[in-house]
């Protein structure tokens, strides 16, 4: 009896995750194909690898001694693969990408067109959203968000580390207002308000020696963009909260006057995230090494 190697890698990616709707992600096909590959085989080989309930999917005895002498074999094949696929000229193919907007200009120049250089035989495709997406589901290699907005289930690599927002006006728009001291002061400005990719109105976010505080900024201008807020706030529409580096070359040419800020402490930044699977795309592989090839450049100029 022999077994094929895409139903090794099901029954691989079925242990590792510890069910079969994680798992089918990971292949791409739906849990119920998934479950039936798996059962098939077992049927096959006379063996149950797995022990089903409603609830969990666990190794049997017999499972475990299978994956333990089947999983480095299959490491190996996959090294051989991702070696053989790692010269820039083979690493080939259209990488596509998720991202919302405003991590698209901070990353375009430093990470994704340095990328381009190195790998002309790469296609990047990449999509703007503001939305959080599916991106197993939508067919992206990969997705770009914050920290806090990845779904526990995906693999995640920094890539900014840290970000920090700041909330800032112009000249104008302060001439004739008192600048906030403390974030209950912005009840009394007009805001740029932000709608997020879910459809809620952002509340601004403040923290000062372990104060936290939420405020529901007012203000009749909504917008979902950053860089709509950052326009209307250099024309004086009223006070924004947008990222620190889209507003640092203004604010060093005095068009914007950061306020609040020792209220506005660095949060986690961006990650890139995609699905654990078992054997990943070279054209991926080669965008993480330069994430990482990038973040070690970054500690060091830190160090100097």
């Amino acid at each position: 009896m022999k077994a094929s190697l895409a139903e090794l890698e099901a029954i691989a990616a079925v242990a590792r995750h510890g069910g079969f709707r994680a798992a089918a992600r990971e292949l791409g096909m739906s849990s119920s194909a998934l479950s039936h590959a798996v059962a098939t085989l077992e049927e096959r080989m006379s063996v149950r690898i797995f022990n089903r309930t409603t609830r969990s999917v666990t190794l049997s005895d017999a499972g475990e001694r299978f994956v333990a002498e089947v999983a480095p074999a299959l490491t190996a094949i996959d090294k051989a693969i991702e070696n053989a696929g790692m010269s820039s000229s083979a690493v080939s193919g259209t990488l596509r990408l998720n991202m919302a907007p405003g991590a698209a200009r901070m990353l375009l120049v430093p990470l994704i067109l340095e990328y381009g250089r190195r790998y002309p035989n790469v296609e990047v495709d990449i999509v703007t959203d503001n939305a959080l997406v599916d991106v197993i589901g939508k067919g992206f290699d990969a997705g770009v968000r914050l920290a806090e907005m990845i779904p526990s289930d995906m693999v995640a690599i920094p890539i900014v580390p840290t970000i920090r927002s700041l909330v800032v006006g112009s000249p104008t728009y302060f001439r004739d207002r008192p600048r906030p001291r403390v974030p209950g002061d912005l009840l009394q400005h007009r805001c740029i308000r932000a709608r997020m990719g879910s459809g809620k109105i952002y509340r601004w976010e403040f923290e000062r020696r372990g104060e936290a505080l939420l405020i529901d900024a007012p203000g009749n201008l909504i917008l979902d963009e950053g860089d709509l807020m950052l326009s209307a706030a250099l024309d004086g529409a009223g006070l924004a909260y947008i990222s620190q580096p889209s507003a640092a070359d203004h604010i060093a040419k005095g068009n914007l006057i950061p306020v609040l800020e020792d209220w506005t402490p660095p949060y986690p930044g961006l990650n890139l995230y995609f699905a654990q699977r078992r054997q990943m795309p070279a054209r991926l592989r080669a965008l993480i090494d330069l994430i990482r090839e990038q973040s070690a450049s970054r500690a060091v100029a830190a160090k100097d």
